[in-house]
């Protein structure tokens, strides 16, 4: 199938062309880079027809069960919602669980939804090596509402609001004393807060946490927009407060389409993943270079037994490589 006929495909919303697209794109290997470009050429000026938000939270806040329970709601009311699960590679073996999937049973099997769990890769920043590109086969497929769910929490997750309109950032009840732990850099940068778990024994802490980062707000908050964050209150395991969530995603939407927001967000989001692109075309081919495999096979053992330093080594490795 040719990247052109996938992107005919994707456009009529096929999800076998969506899968073979994203895997497409996804792929490491020398050859499909040629390919992965065509395609995303051939899907570069879909219309903005919905909203990309991005989802970060501490590990237990219930990040999967909130994005089923919004996904639900939203598939219910006709919109068709896709998610990016990001999971962590292992450093060891470069392998990932994968296992979103499981975690959201009930929208997996919906006929408006589609879930696409990818490994980091050894991408930083809490998202996957190609989730920008991702975005752009969802979109073009005509999803309206795509999650993005970060490995985790904390400084590095922040690139993710780079890449998406609206960030949300999941926290969990007693969390107050805790706020001192997630880096102000995340807080200045969500334009959603969601107390989630506020149930039965824990909603007077969850109100409690709420006020709290409330309080906060403006001190942290610099948004040129006007858009002042939302603080809400959820319970994804008994469904409340999930419609709030759902509302407050498109009244922010309608909002950055109204005042030309969202187009300018994008645009200015183009310039860095032009750049991203760039880094990453010249690692790959750094180390694809045979001569530098071989030059690396020769320099790190030096570097691990103390003989060699790793600046000096680097600058062999980068001087070799850009001084033919």
């Amino acid at each position: 199938m040719t990247p052109e006929s996938l992107a005919e495909g994707i456009r009529r919303g096929e999800r076998r062309a969506l899968a073979k697209g994203i895997t497409l794109i996804e792929s490491s290997r020398p050859e499909d880079e040629l390919l992965a470009a065509r395609l995303l050429d051939g899907l570069s000026h879909t219309e903005m027809r919905g909203i990309r938000v991005g989802i970060s939270g501490p590990p237990g806040a219930g990040k999967s069960t909130l994005i089923e329970s919004l996904g639900m709601l939203a598939v219910g009311k006709g919109v068709p919602t896709a998610v990016l699960a990001i999971d962590p590679s292992s450093r060891r073996s470069g392998g990932s669980i994968l296992g979103d999937k499981t975690r959201m049973p009930r929208l997996s099997a919906h006929p408006l939804a589609f879930i696409r769990p990818t490994a980091t890769g050894g991408a930083t920043g809490g998202v996957a090596r190609r989730t920008r590109e991702s975005m752009v086969l969802l979109e073009a497929a005509g999803f309206e509402l795509i999650l993005v769910e970060t490995v985790g929490v904390g400084q590095s997750e922040t690139e993710v609001h780079g890449m998406v309109d609206l960030f949300m950032l999941v926290l969990l009840p007693n969390a107050g004393d805790e706020l001192q732990g997630i880096k102000r850099g995340i807080m200045e940068l969500a334009e959603l807060l969601v107390i989630n778990k506020a149930d039965g024994p824990f909603r007077h802490a969850a109100e409690t946490t709420a006020a709290q980062v409330c309080s906060a707000l403006p001190l942290l908050h610099h948004d040129v927009t006007g858009w002042m964050p939302r603080v809400l209150l959820t319970s994804a395991q008994e469904e409340q407060g999930i419609e709030a969530v759902y509302e407050t995603i498109q009244a922010f939407r309608q909002r950055a389409m109204e005042n030309g927001e969202l187009k300018q967000r994008r645009l200015r989001q183009a310039t860095p993943w032009m750049w991203e692109r760039v880094h990453d075309g010249l690692r790959r081919r750094f180390l694809a270079d045979p001569t530098i495999r071989r030059l690396v096979g020769e320099l790190e053992p030096g570097v691990e037994n103390g003989t060699l330093g790793a600046v000096a080594a680097a600058e062999r490795l980068l001087q070799h490589f850009f001084g033919r």
